[in-house]
């Protein structure tokens, strides 16, 4: 299992915003799109760094006087860690679990292919779980 496999089965949609957003556009963006993080992405569509729910949390807790002016580039995450879609899914796990982050971009030659959460690596599993006891049912129950 790969995370090229989990891209196709959740697809490859990705929501970013510019290193000037503001706080308020990300956490709109966000709440929108019921995501958990947002990825920055330069003029170049290189990623820049990553958003993430704590990251607002930390805007929010810094101060109201502050937040009116916070923008993407001031949140984010600089050192983003990234799959590669021959990542396997268990390695993206351990990726996430040892960062203590919930979202890994997946870079295929240095360019933004897509983007996997926890969520979507535990759903894709459980799914592939599902699909061998279905082919072990049949295997077991079919006609001699």
């Amino acid at each position: 299992m790969t995370v090229r496999a989990v891209l196709k089965y959740k697809g490859g949609e990705i929501t970013s915003v510019s290193p000037n957003a503001t706080a308020r556009e990300i956490a709109e963006t966000m709440a929108g799109q019921r995501i958990g993080s947002v990825l920055v992405l330069a003029d170049d569509g290189s990623v820049a760094g990553i958003v993430s729910e704590r990251d607002v949390v930390k805007a929010v807790a810094a101060g109201p006087e502050r937040l009116a002016e916070a923008r993407a580039a001031d949140m984010m995450t600089r050192h983003v860690i990234a799959a590669s879609p021959e990542t396997s899914v268990d390695e993206a796990m351990e990726l996430m679990d040892s960062g203590y982050f919930r979202h890994l971009p997946v870079l295929e030659n240095g360019r933004l292919v897509g983007i996997i959460s926890i969520r979507d690596l535990v759903k894709y599993r459980i799914m592939q779980h599902e699909s061998d006891l279905d082919s072990l049912k049949r295997y077991i129950t079919r006609p001699s």
